[in-house]
């Protein structure tokens, strides 16, 4: 029996999430809200913070501004579920282009799922009011007081699902996108 490339990216998508969910799961169960354990040195510690607002802890807007942001969330999931499908269908986007795409939407999909459920899960907030759960701090460079000069981020791994994603798309599948579409 052959399984389908749309099987395939689904199965992808679905592992992505369970493992952003049982990282955040194990953090937010095991770990303090500010604790911080020191993997490797200074260089890699894993810090339990939640994010309220947007990407690096930006807010929009009050409680509006959250359920907007929540809603556009969904809206832009189900956009990239709509363009991986339709890629799909068409057979003429590359693997690797649908990998990317399929990294960025698990990605989304994992802190869609912190937003919405997480606030009634753990018993903090309504349905969309819930806060993404990050933990990996890598403070690269410091100056001579020993402050984070750069890379100060908290991230999770659906961040990185994201960023990997795009970078990918970016690096190695820029020729499908930047393809003359005229015949």
């Amino acid at each position: 029996m052959k399984i389908s490339r749309g099987a395939k990216l689904i199965a992808l998508g679905v592992l992505l999430v369970v493992i952003d969910q049982v990282i955040k799961y194990l953090v937010k169960t095991n770990m303090e809200l500010g604790q911080q354990i020191y993997v490797i040195g200074e260089w890699f510690r894993l810090c339990f913070v939640e994010n309220s607002g947007m990407a690096f802890g930006m807010k929009f807007g009050g409680a509006v501004g959250k359920f907007l942001l929540s809603l556009f969330r969904i809206v832009l999931f189900g956009a990239l579920v709509w363009w991986i499908s339709s890629l799909d269908r068409k057979k003429n986007a590359p693997v690797g282009v649908l990998v990317g795409l399929t990294l960025i939407t698990a990605g989304a999909f994992g802190n869609i799922i912190d937003c919405l459920f997480y606030g009634l899960i753990w018993d903090y907030a309504p349905f969309m009011f819930g806060k993404v759960v990050d933990m990996f701090y890598f403070p690269l460079i410091h100056n001579a007081a020993g402050e984070v000069i750069f890379f100060s981020p908290v991230f999770n791994f659906a961040d990185s699902c994201v960023t990997v994603g795009a970078f990918y798309l970016i690096l190695f599948q820029w020729k499908f996108f930047a393809k003359d579409e005229k015949k």
